[in-house]
Parts: structure tokens; C-alpha cells; sequence
């Protein structure tokens, strides 16, 4: 008979996603009624402060030679939030180094920002994208999705909401709602859920009613879609070419089903869309002709996100210090574009890390009302979208600030929540359940070391191999397995050679984690070219090198895939192959993510991986072929399919 506590848990969890949609809608009408009444007695410099939302990642203050990563308030930080009265703050690593520091930063915000709350922002995806010096960071959207669990989804964004909370912290940019459906994206990848519409649709929807559940605000990112993209927009410009109806078919359904249940804000793609928008602007940078990426489209932003698909939450840009928006358009007029094109708050509108530079939040805010004076954009859009903000602010329990605990109070309640063993051991358990056995030829998994064997670990950087060496000793402080010996390897940058053959042949077991953000080997008439003697194809040509060598040498090897899973393509010869969606290692005395500790686990047999493949992994040699498909993963016990 199967245990009947998960049919219990998923009712719960789903009445709980029912029913608090429809006090969402109760609360959300009167917080627009009471909203309105606010915006009503504001100035217009009032209102335009509620729209920007800058960055204080580094500050330089008078006397200091350079930028300082911003830890605690100053006055002149302070002085800049009275005087524009920002709507908001966007939080990074920087600012968030410990949680009693975090308490205190945020404390200080608040009470810079009397009037009205302000919206503290931070992108705590889990996973790869992760800022919280001391926070549980979780395996991230892939490995979610190689789970394949509503409950863990929920689970994830419920306790990244308990910690952002206790921390001070109200507004999440998460889930990441875009699809990667191409293996060359260099920058979406493991943030995606999976390839496939509907279990990114409905592992997104369950982490953001994870996160509401907690009042923090949750942004869907990057619409219309950014998983499509060969290029970065922290780079360059990305375009996608498809047509109206496949991208209403594909990239915009997940936003679509999150949007009819309740989604509070949307982040914006620096993406070029054609299908939807095809106006060409003259390039600032260049003079060319290029197409205007969705976040300053009227055609996206209003005529698709609000008119068509029905979105009345906040709509808030990605940064536009990125360069797909820099290098091409001015700043000040590229906040006027996102603006009057429908945005409700345009994120980092100026970069500002010292007061001789405080002119560029002037001239951006001059430049919005000139825009306003002479009708580009309408009075009552700019009062709609202060509508929708204070809203949100009212309706996620910001405003009017209710937390009056003393800062001694909020740093004991944070200390107990943040990085909780309780949170700490969900963590684990959702990276072990996502590892995805690819290969176990010959039952070379689990390995079972005898005493004092000597295992050889290899990964690129030294954060990745002591994470895996901290796992294999505290296997042995606890019993797990035998006393071994372990030497490492790190190989980013280098290029293998007779030392690296003489340690590999005097292993008796070798681990190697691949890392590899965009797939690109060379191959030749079909095969992978190995003879590349430089180091400039050191991610893949170096783990090759350690595969084949272990090959001949008859050694024990397993290779793990730790970031985009598409290159365990480039090990088609490895008899033991796993994912494991995640490379961040250990580093100041804590594992910055529980993926390779939990691939570790099943390699000697300490966890039962059941993840399956969110996306198809292409092969490299032969081009349009599946080498392994989406749903694939094996047991690792019988080497049979799951």
C-alpha cells in the first residue's frame, strides 16, 4: 500500500494555491482602491521616484580612493532615497554578506524611506543565481525539473521566502519562466526549469505561490522568452525569429498560466522579437538600424503583455545597465522608451556609485517629466503605474510598513530561519532526488572504495574539487565508507599532460566534473577532435583527456556534468555518467550549492538519484541527432530506464 502523506501534501498544497488566489483577488481590489487614494496626493517627482529602482552595489563616498561594496548605510546613500524617493532597491552579493549585516541594511533602508516602503529586490533564484551570503541556496530550476516535483517547487520558493523575509527582503526576481530549448544559450541553461512548456509552466507556478505564500512579490523573468538565445543581454542584443503563433504556442505559455493564477510582477527580456515588434531605432553605438528589444516595445509590453494576454501586475525591466540596452540607447531615453512603452519600474536606470555622479538620477528623472509635459507619456499612464505599484506594495504586506520588531528582535528571528538545518536538509534531499544517472556500464557505479584506495578528483576550479573532497571525507568521518586517499586535480586553463597520465594511472578511482557553458568542441568527419594542444578548449578537450587515459589504463571513472547538462555529449565513451545541474562548490566553510555533494552521494552509493532529463542532450558528432532525450535517466542499481 503506498503512503498516503503525499496525496495529503498535494491537496494541501493545492487548496492552499486555490484558496489563496482568491484572497489574493479580495485583497488586490481593495489595496487598488486604497492605492489610488495614495497616488492621488502625490506629486509627479513623487511618482517617478516610485518607478525607478536603482542598485547601491558599490559606493564610494567622499574621501575613499574607490568603490566599496555597500554593507551598511551611510548618509549619502540615505540622502539620495529621501531625495528621489525611490520606489525601490535591488539587492546583490554584494550588499548581503551575512544575516545579521542583511538585517541591519535593511532596517536602515526602511527608515530611509519613511513615506512610503520601499520594495527591496534581490535575484535569489536558487541555485546558480544566488546572493545571500548565508542562505540556503537550493539545486536550482533544472534540477527541479529533473525531479519532476510540484511539492519541491513549492518547497524551494516557500523557504527562499522564509528566509527573504526574516531578512527584510520583500520582492523576489523569480521563477525564471523561460523555456531552454537551445542547448547554446550562454546565459538561461540550469536557471531554466526544462525544455518542455508545461513542466516549465508548472514547476514555475508552484514556485511563486511558494514565494506569495511568504508576501514576498514574485517577478516572472524574462518575457516574452530569453531561453532561445545564442547570446547573452548582459553582452550583446539577442534575437528571436520565430513566428507569432509558435511563440504563443511555446515561450509565452508558462507567463501565460502563471499570469490567469495570480502572478504579481514580470520581468522584461532585452530580446528583439520581430514577429511582434519589427520597428527598427539607429543604433547609439553604431549608427545601424536595429530592432527595439521587447523591454522598450509598446507592441510587447502593452499591446501583448497587458492587452492580449491580460497582465495588470507591475511590469519591471531587467537592468538597463546591461549592454543589449546600453551600448544602443542613451540613458535617459532608453528609461522614457521602457516607460512609454508600458513599464511600471525601470531597474538600475542610472549607475551611481558616488555622490559626483548623482546628476545621472536628475537627468533621468528631467527627462521623464519633459516626456510627460509634452504628451509622450500620458499623466494618468505614470498614475496608473503608481497604482500598480503602491498596490502590490499594500497587497504583499509592505505598505504600510506592519513589522515593529526592534533590530535586536529581526536579527534573532533571521539568525534562526536563514540557513536553518531545517532548510539546510530540504536542500539536500531536492539535489539528491535530481541527479540523473546517463550511463552505468559494466556497474561501475556506486564505486566501493577498500581501504586507503587512492580516488583522483578533477574539476576545473578549486571551489568544485573541495566540494567534492569535503563530501568523500565527511563519508568517512561518518562511516559511510572506508579511510581513502585523495589528491586533486584542477584543470581550468591547462592542458593535459605526462604528470596529469602518471596520476590518473596511479588512481584507483577518478571522479571528474565537466563544466562547460556553451557547447563547442571541435569535431572532425564526426569525431572530437583531441589533438588541440593549447589550452583555449580547456573544458572540454582537458576531462577528455582524463576520461581516455583512465579508459586505458582499465581505472574506475565517473564523469559528472556539473553545470549545462548538453556536454555529456562530449563523453559518449565514459561507462559512468551522471548530472547533476549545478557547479557552484565550497568555499568559507560552507557548500555554496548541494549539487555536486549530492552527485558525490550517488556515486558511492549513499543516495538514490531518480532525476530524469528536463531537456534533450544533442550529440556533438552527429548534428540533428538525440543522444539522450528529454525524460531519460536510468536506475542506478539496475541500469535499467526509470
Amino acid at each position: 500500500m503506498k503512503p498516503v502523506f503525499p496525496l495529503i501534501l498535494s491537496a494541501v498544497l493545492f487548496l492552499s494555491c486555490f484558496f489563496g488566489t482568491s484572497q489574493t483577488k479580495a485583497a488586490s481590489s481593495s489595496g487598488s482602491a486604497d492605492a489610488k487614494q495614495i497616488v492621488n496626493h502625490m506629486t509627479l517627482d513623487e511618482k517617478l521616484g516610485q518607478m525607478l529602482m536603482p542598485d547601491f552595489r558599490n559606493w564610494q563616498k567622499e574621501g575613499e580612493s574607490s568603490p566599496q561594496a555597500l554593507t551598511e548605510m551611510n548618509e549619502e546613500v540615505a540622502g539620495l532615497i529621501k531625495k528621489y524617493q525611490f520606489g525601490g532597491v535591488i539587492l546583490f552579493a554584494e550588499n548581503v554578506k551575512t544575516t545579521r549585516q542583511t538585517v541591519q541594511l535593511t532596517d536602515a533602508y526602511q527608515k530611509a524611506s519613511p513615506k512610503i516602503p520601499l520594495m527591496l529586490s534581490i535575484d535569489q533564484e536558487g541555485g546558480i543565481v544566488t546572493r545571500l551570503g548565508e542562505g540556503t541556496n537550493f539545486p536550482g530550476n533544472m534540477a527541479l525539473g529533473a525531479a519532476r516535483s510540484r511539492i519541491n517547487a513549492y518547497q524551494t520558493g516557500t523557504l527562499i521566502g522564509k528566509e527573504l523575509s526574516a531578512l527584510g527582503i520583500n520582492t523576489d526576481f523569480s521563477p525564471v519562466m523561460d523555456i531552454n530549448n537551445n542547448p547554446d544559450n550562454p546565459v538561461i541553461g540550469v536557471r531554466s526549469f526544462s525544455s518542455n512548456r508545461e513542466l516549465t509552466a508548472r514547476l514555475g507556478l508552484y514556485t511563486m505561490k511558494g514565494l506569495q505564500r511568504q508576501d514576498i512579490a514574485s517577478a516572472l523573468k524574462h518575457f516574452p522568452g530569453h531561453g532561445d538565445t545564442d547570446v547573452d543581454s548582459h553582452y550583446g542584443l539577442p534575437l528571436v525569429s520565430h513566428s507569432q503563433e509558435r511563440l504563443r504556442e511555446v515561450e509565452l505559455y508558462p507567463f501565460q498560466r502563471a499570469i490567469d493564477d495570480g502572478a504579481d510582477m514580470v520581468m522584461t527580456a532585452h530580446v528583439q522579437f520581430p514577429a511582434f515588434d519589427d520597428t527598427t531605432y539607429k543604433s547609439k553605438l553604431d549608427g545601424s538600424d536595429i530592432l527595439v528589444p521587447a523591454t522598450l516595445s509598446k507592441k510587447v509590453m502593452t499591446g501583448l503583455l497587458r492587452q492580449e494576454m491580460g497582465f495588470n501586475g507591475v511590469i519591471i525591466t531587467d537592468a538597463l545597465n546591461m549592454k543589449a540596452i546600453a551600448d544602443h540607447f542613451g540613458q535617459e531615453e532608453a528609461v522614457v522608451m521602457a516607460i512609454k512603452a508600458g513599464v511600471d519600474i525601470a531597474l538600475m536606470p542610472a549607475s551611481v556609485t558616488s555622490l559626483k555622479e548623482e546628476q545621472k538620477y536628475a537627468r533621468v528623472i528631467q527627462a521623464l517629466k519633459e516626456a510627460v509635459k509634452n504628451g509622450d507619456i500620458p499623466e494618468h499612464q505614470i498614475n496608473k503605474s503608481v497604482e500598480r505599484i503602491i498596490s502590490l506594495k499594500i497587497k504583499r504586506g509592505m505598505y504600510p510598513d506592519r513589522n515593529d520588531d526592534s533590530i535586536k528582535e529581526k536579527i534573532a528571528k533571521a539568525q534562526k530561519i536563514v540557513g536553518s538545518k531545517r532548510h539546510l536538509k530540504a536542500e539536500k534531499k531536492i539535489a539528491e532526488k535530481a541527479v540523473t544517472v546517463l550511463k552505468n556500464e559494466q556497474h561501475t557505479l556506486p564505486f566501493k572504495p577498500k581501504k586507503d584506495s587512492r580516488i583522483l578528483i578533477v574539476a576545473p576550479y578549486e571551489e568544485q574539487t573541495a566540494s567534492i573532497e569535503q563530501t568523500i571525507r565527511d563519508l568517512v568521518k561518518r562511516k559511510k565508507i572506508k579511510p581513502v586517499s585523495l589528491s586533486k586535480m584542477n584543470f581550468a586553463n591547462q592542458v593535459f599532460n605526462a604528470e596529469h597520465e602518471k596520476q590518473v594511472k596511479e588512481a584507483d578511482y577518478i571522479i571528474t566534473g565537466s563544466y562547460v557553458v556553451k557547447n563547442d568542441p571541435v569535431v572532425n568527419d564526426g569525431v572530437i577532435d583531441d589533438t588541440i594542444s593549447d589550452s583555449s578548449k580547456w573544458a572540454t578537450v582537458f576531462p577528455r583527456a582524463v576520461m581516455k587515459a583512465a579508459l586505458q589504463h582499465n581505472k574506475p571513472f565517473v564523469l559528472m556534468s556539473l553545470r549545462n547538462p548538453y556536454d555529456a555529449a562530449n563523453f559518449e565513451e565514459a561507462k559512468a555518467l551522471i548530472a547533476v545541474y549545478g557547479f557552484k562548490g565550497y568555499a568559507n566553510g560552507r557548500y555554496l550549492q548541494p549539487n555536486i555533494p549530492a552527485g558525490v552521494m550517488a556515486i558511492f552509493g549513499q543516495a538514490k538519484p531518480k532525476g530524469t532529463l528536463p531537456v534533450d542532450i544533442p550529440s556533438v558528432t552527429k548534428p540533428g541527432d538525440i543522444l539522450y532525450p528529454y525524460g531519460y535517466g536510468l536506475n542506478i542499481k539496475t541500469g535499467k530506464p526509470l
